[in-house]
């Protein structure tokens, strides 16, 4: 083959993302985080980011942060603006599935392409340190005497830790449809109410709560794991007699439109960034339980996450 040729060969090939990875330059991938600073997905689409840096699949990573409707608003543009693009990948997980269910947003998620589920991680409920309750019990206590006085606090309506305290008030026979649950647009909105005071209960993943956990600014009352998390002296619900086990997972989905080939490409970065360094110490750090799983497994994970979300919310009256 003339070598002018193979060069034209090579950049159609690069075109259409079918090039292997190792005769490819990086990709300078653009990343849609569906809520505000300072939450669970913003901080772990930066650092899976960070990791796809670290593992030379990525010459650049820029973000772009859409908070909103459980994710519903970053999902539509993503699902808008980025057709097409290999190269695009947005954030995504169990809050978002929730807030569709109960929402009805007009995209839908079977729009943009599943490429992998990165981790897992349970929510964990907090009282303001300068709270009168102590306990679970006492929050319970309360709930049964006056559930619009409980004020719980977390992310957007349809949220794993919105759909733990409605099966919860379920569980000690409150009617799930008052609990007077107060919405965030991200993670940093929900930390300041509950640092402030302004909610009775807050609620999230552990990560983001442990540096004030840590300082005695939060009081962790109960995670919504089967068993204590390891090296955190929290209760379970369940261990108090609330059976109230919910599990919280995030992961990446590509842009709608791309090629099976591309899909492929994308998903063989994401699973490299997983392998670095970087990303270990992430999880170390954030208390994340790794849970990758891509390709058909996670096209069939997430369908069954929407049916047994769907069964959840409405036997919590949510849906």
């Amino acid at each position: 083959m003339r070598r002018d040729t193979f060069l034209k060969s090579l950049a159609a090939l690069a075109a259409a993302g079918t090039l292997p990875l190792s005769a490819r330059a990086a990709a300078n991938i653009k990343m849609m985080i569906p809520a505000n600073p300072g939450g669970g997905w913003d901080t772990t689409g930066r650092a899976i980011g960070k990791a796809l840096q670290e593992a030379a699949v990525a010459d650049s990573v820029t973000y772009e942060n859409k908070g909103g409707a459980a994710g519903a608003l970053g999902l539509a543009q993503f699902v808008n603006g980025s057709k097409g693009d290999p190269n695009a990948l947005m954030m995504m997980g169990a809050v978002m599935l929730g807030g569709i269910i109960t929402g009805k947003p007009p995209v839908n998620l079977t729009q943009a392409t599943p490429i992998a589920r990165l981790t897992s991680e349970y929510n964990v409920f907090v009282l303001p340190a300068n709270s009168p309750f102590k306990t679970m019990a006492d929050v319970v206590k309360q709930l049964k005497k006056d559930p619009g006085s409980v004020k719980w606090g977390g992310g957007s309506r349809g949220s794993t830790e919105h759909i733990a305290a409605s099966m919860l008030a379920r569980q000690v026979g409150v009617d799930p449809k008052k609990v007077n649950y107060v919405a965030f647009r991200g993670g940093g909105e929900a930390t300041a109410a509950i640092l402030g005071g302004n909610v009775t209960v807050g609620g999230s993943g552990y990560s983001e709560f442990a540096e004030y956990i840590d300082v005695g600014k939060m009081k962790p009352i109960g995670v919504t794991s089967q068993k204590r998390l390891p090296g955190i002296n929290v209760p379970t619900m369940k261990e108090q007699g609330y059976d109230v086990v919910l599990g919280n997972w995030r992961g990446l989905y590509g842009a709608p439109g791309i090629s099976a080939e591309q899909r492929a490409a994308l998903t063989e970065l994401v699973v490299k960034a997983t392998k670095t360094k970087f990303w270990a110490e992430a999880l170390k750090k954030n208390a994340w339980t790794p849970a990758l799983m891509t390709g058909k497994e996670f096209d069939e994970f997430v369908e069954y996450e929407f049916s047994s979300l769907r069964a959840i919310m409405y036997l919590s009256g949510m849906a």
